[in-house]
């Protein structure tokens, strides 16, 4: 039987993929391109966390992270007219699998004995890095260099995941605690456009100044 962390891998993946090819068929890709897209979003964070940590990537060792992207494709095919009528599908898919993949990551850096700031960085890495890839895939600029709250909302996650496991709370508690975290900062986020501040260049100032 899977465990409730791979349940919620199996789960983020379905997530995420259904963001990458919700995304994919806005720009028109075909069914192979959106199918790899979604994929790339589903592993790409889950890959960079696992070489960062020495160990095999987990889509190397187990076909259901291929299934689950098929069936997000699949899923995609039979609902994609009703999602186009959702404008906040791609949104919601993507929160839900930003919150999961940073419980996960955060959790396996914890289980192989690495600190808690890296457990929170791995958190992040493994719920924003597949994000990234999506934008780049697409040819839009990642939402974690725009002023948007969304990488940032992963390590609030990690932080509250660590808080919990301090106080010595059970591991479900420090996952769900975790995942309903990132879930709440980065729905509370867009909801009532809570953003940070722009970085102003020399540039700007140098045009103001004359």
């Amino acid at each position: 039987m899977p465990t409730f962390v791979q349940i919620l891998d199996f789960i983020g993946t379905f997530a995420f993929a259904i963001s990458g090819i919700r995304l994919a068929s806005a720009k028109h890709f075909d069914w192979f391109g959106a199918y790899v897209c979604g994929f790339a979003v589903a592993v790409g964070g889950g890959t960079i966390r696992d070489v960062l940590l020495d160990v095999t990537p987990v889509w190397m060792t187990n076909p259901v992270y291929l299934l689950c992207t098929a069936l997000a494709l699949v899923w995609v095919i039979a609902f994609g007219k009703h999602l186009i009528h959702l404008n906040n599908s791609l949104f919601t898919f993507d929160a839900i699998g930003l919150a999961l993949f940073t419980v996960v990551g955060c959790e396996k850096a914890l289980t192989l004995g690495f600190p808690w700031w890296v457990a929170i960085i791995m958190g992040s890495i493994t719920g924003a890095a597949g994000g990234v890839i999506r934008d780049v895939l697409i040819n839009e600029t990642p939402l974690i260099f725009r002023k948007e709250i969304y990488a940032l909302a992963c390590v609030a996650g990690g932080l509250a995941y660590w808080a919990c496991h301090v106080c010595g709370a059970e591991p479900v508690v420090c996952q769900v605690t975790g995942g309903v975290t990132v879930f709440l900062a980065r729905v509370l986020a867009v909801r009532f456009n809570i953003c940070l501040p722009i970085l102003s260049g020399h540039e700007e100032e140098e045009k103001d100044g004359k």
